[in-house]
């Protein structure tokens, strides 16, 4: 079979950072296109086998930049809540419109197959009594849940049969990776557990969280490239496993069973308005023979503690900027890298 040349969006972040060596270990030729936000923020070396690196925003990609692709991978964005409170203007004008023009320049460039992350905080509040399918209510609250659900419904009247579009929405992320991030929620909760053994939780702890690990999406992505066209045209897909709904109390109770001697309390002076029970039947039977996740949350959390001990995790590293995408990208701002509308600066 000849071998595909896929190009990842996002390549440097934290699933970039653990796709990319898992696809040029497949087979698969790889070009990284990616902004530099997080350049310095690894916390181990991950060289990445490349065709070439793109260091470029993703709102001034070109038809150029895509030639020769078979199939792309966009991960790339502002990639949180927080991130997207910063400015909701920007992240529609990132998480959106560059989406969109990406597209655009992928399908004039005869690029065949486009593989969209979204994310299942498009649900928003939903009842805990029952899972939510892939064709559940949408109530996205936050601006970064907006531009996710805009963008997939924007997506859908591009898709043919020559440019193939798929939404992978996955549950919140948790995992080791090379550039880790720790404002997500079970990281977080090992990283308090590890570094102060004591987890303070300011809500009730009521709220449902789906959870995927890192390499169950990045099997996700795997399987949306392999699959046939006919299964995954148009579709969307939660990525989760069979038993991948928590409350938050139950990911700090996890959390804490991980090291001795751990306090856990909870606080319940800010309610939380996100809570969501999510179904993954359908990405487990519609694409069983390509999509095998292997993970959960004690496996994740057991890994997570090899992963802080490897790396010398600390106190200092948990406050500092490297783990925090919006600390991160404060600093840039301020230290002159970037501009308040989050373009790099030319030197």
């Amino acid at each position: 079979m000849e071998k595909k040349t896929l190009l990842v969006t996002g390549n440097l972040g934290y699933i970039g950072s653990t796709l990319v060596p898992i696809l040029t270990d497949a087979g698969y030729d790889v070009i990284g296109y990616d902004i530099g936000y997080y350049d310095d923020c690894y916390l181990v070396p991950a060289p990445q086998k490349l065709v070439k690196q793109i260091k470029k925003d993703i709102r001034e990609v070109t038809e150029e930049d895509l030639k020769g692709v078979d199939c792309i991978l966009h991960l790339a964005g502002l990639s949180n809540d927080p991130l997207g409170d910063l400015s909701p203007d920007l992240t529609e004008e990132i998480n959106f419109k560059a989406t969109i023009r990406l597209a655009e320049c992928a399908k004039k460039a005869g690029v065949g197959r486009f593989i969209y992350t979204s994310s299942q905080s498009i649900y928003g509040i939903s009842s805990s009594s029952k899972e939510v399918d892939e064709e559940g209510e949408k109530n996205p609250i936050t601006a970064y849940a907006k531009t996710k659900w805009q963008s997939e419904c924007e997506l859908r009247k591009m898709c043919s049969d020559d440019f193939v579009i798929v939404y992978l929405r996955p549950a919140t992320a948790y995992g080791a990776s090379p550039n880790l991030r720790i404002d997500i929620v079970f990281n977080q909760f090992v990283a308090f557990a590890f570094t102060n053994k004591l987890i303070q939780i300011m809500s009730d702890g009521t709220p449902w969280r789906p959870m995927t690990h890192i390499r169950d999406i990045t099997a996700a992505f795997i399987a949306c490239v392999e699959a046939p066209s006919e299964l995954i045209k148009n579709e969307a897909f939660n990525v989760g496993t069979a038993n991948n709904n928590f409350t938050v109390s139950q990911l700090a109770k996890a959390a804490q069973g991980c090291v001795p001697g751990t306090e856990l309390i909870f606080t319940g002076e800010h309610t939380d308005p996100r809570s969501y029970r999510v179904s993954s039947d359908k990405i487990l039977t519609v694409l069983k023979d390509y999509y095998k996740p292997e993970w959960d949350i004690t496996k994740g959390a057991e890994e997570l503690i090899r992963f802080y001990e490897l790396v010398g995790f600390d106190k200092e590293t948990f406050t500092g900027y490297k783990c925090t995408r919006l600390k991160c990208l404060k600093k840039r701002i301020a230290d002159g890298m970037v501009d308040d509308d989050l373009r790099i600066n030319k030197c």
